[in-house]
């Protein structure tokens, strides 16, 4: 990789030479403007303001623009004279756990290499320094006519260092929390928990830049001449008022079915008791009766007699069925008809004394009887 930058880190009195090296690159897919008529490209000139003449780059050189619209000439030996200590050195000032780091700091990212064979002692030293004591460098650096902030810590066996914004930088978060008091209840935080656990972690270097892949299928396409433009399905804009609850239970659902795992039957319990009619939840008992229902009906089809024969025999099956259930309903009709009037006999014995009670018992034990004479008789009858 090429260098952009020589120089060397000083560390105490220890000075190790480094050279610095780009860490990140683009793969942004750039684009030339043309002109729609022809295809024509666009180019810009770079032309005075006074005399309308382009000017060619060894005559440009720097300015400062005043507020009243004046321009200050800047050359190089004006800034080569001021006295920057960091002109050609990273100087470390400290070391700090890297979780004091804001990430809203962090710019540019670069690898430092040792630059030449004396420089890999001190370098492995500094490296494993970092390494033990678990923490990173803060340093600063000049580059490109400025000084700037950085950070150095250990990526594989080389030193990175990253850029880092210097503290007035960065600008207050004011006005940009809700400003409207919001409440969120605990079975919505559960829920937030359980999605967060369902995504679970990801492996960085799996993730890739799906809409850089269709621009350059549709270069390629276009190219070859093949290219067939399709109308883009657009989702609908935020703004929709969404039952929240819901909203969460889905999304663990649907990302435990992204992952062929089964539905949570907690998160489902909480979902369904806090989002009320408005979130589209199945309870669980709901759920387990309904299964339970569908086993019965299913044991009870499979229990069912089979035709055997064709048609004749399933005709036969069906008669003989209907004669039997048909004779089974009258004896049942005929017991109930002489219970119920034992029944009433024996309400009215009641009012006047236990001998006509007896009499009802008497009765009833007959009509229990003929209840137990019936059912061989349909027992026959349906053999």
């Amino acid at each position: 990789m090429r260098s952009i930058w020589n120089g060397a880190i000083s560390f105490g009195l220890v000075s190790i030479p480094i050279k610095l090296v780009n860490a990140t690159e683009s793969h942004s897919i750039s684009f030339r403007q043309i002109h729609l008529g022809d295809g024509g490209r666009i180019r810009y000139r770079k032309v005075c303001e006074l005399d309308g003449e382009e000017v060619p780059s060894a005559e440009i050189g720097k300015g400062y623009e005043e507020a009243d619209g004046s321009i200050i000439p800047i050359t190089d030996e004006d800034l080569a004279q001021l006295p920057i200590a960091t002109a050609r050195t990273i100087e470390i000032m400290s070391f700090v756990p890297a979780d004091e780091i804001d990430p809203l700091q962090m710019d540019a990212a670069y690898y430092l290499a040792a630059n030449g064979a004396t420089a890999a002692k001190p370098y492995t030293l500094l490296r494993e320094a970092l390494k033990r004591s678990r923490k990173v460098a803060i340093a600063k650096y000049a580059l490109r006519g400025r000084e700037r902030l950085g950070m150095l810590r250990v990526v594989d066996d080389v030193i990175a260092m990253h850029g880092l914004l210097w503290p007035d930088e960065i600008r207050a978060p004011e006005g940009v929390a809700p400003e409207a008091d919001v409440s969120v209840r605990d079975a919505e935080l559960d829920l937030a928990d359980a999605l967060m656990a369902t995504l679970g972690e990801v492996e960085l270097s799996s993730l890739h830049d799906d809409y850089r892949e269709a621009v350059e299928a549709m270069i390629a396409a276009k190219a070859g001449g093949a290219f067939e433009p399709t109308e883009a399905v657009v989702e609908p804009a935020g703004g929709q008022v969404i039952d929240l609850m819901a909203a969460l239970e889905k999304s663990v659902k649907a990302a435990k079915a992204s992952r062929g795992e089964a539905a949570d039957a907690d998160a489902d319990t909480g979902a369904e008791a806090e989002a009320g009619a408005g979130a589209e939840v199945t309870p669980i008992r709901g759920r387990r009766k309904t299964t339970a229902s569908g086993s019965r009906a299913k044991a009870q089809t499979a229990a069912a007699p089979k035709a055997v024969g064709g048609k004749k025999s399933t005709a036969a099956s069906a008669k003989k069925t209907a004669s039997g259930t048909t004779k089974k309903t009258a004896g049942t009709a005929k017991s109930t008809a002489k219970t119920a009037k034992s029944t009433t006999a024996a309400a009215k014995s009641t009012s006047r004394g236990t001998k006509p009670a007896s009499a009802s018992a008497k009765k009833t034990a007959t009509a229990t009887g003929a209840t137990k004479k019936a059912a061989p008789a349909r027992k026959r009858t349906s053999a």
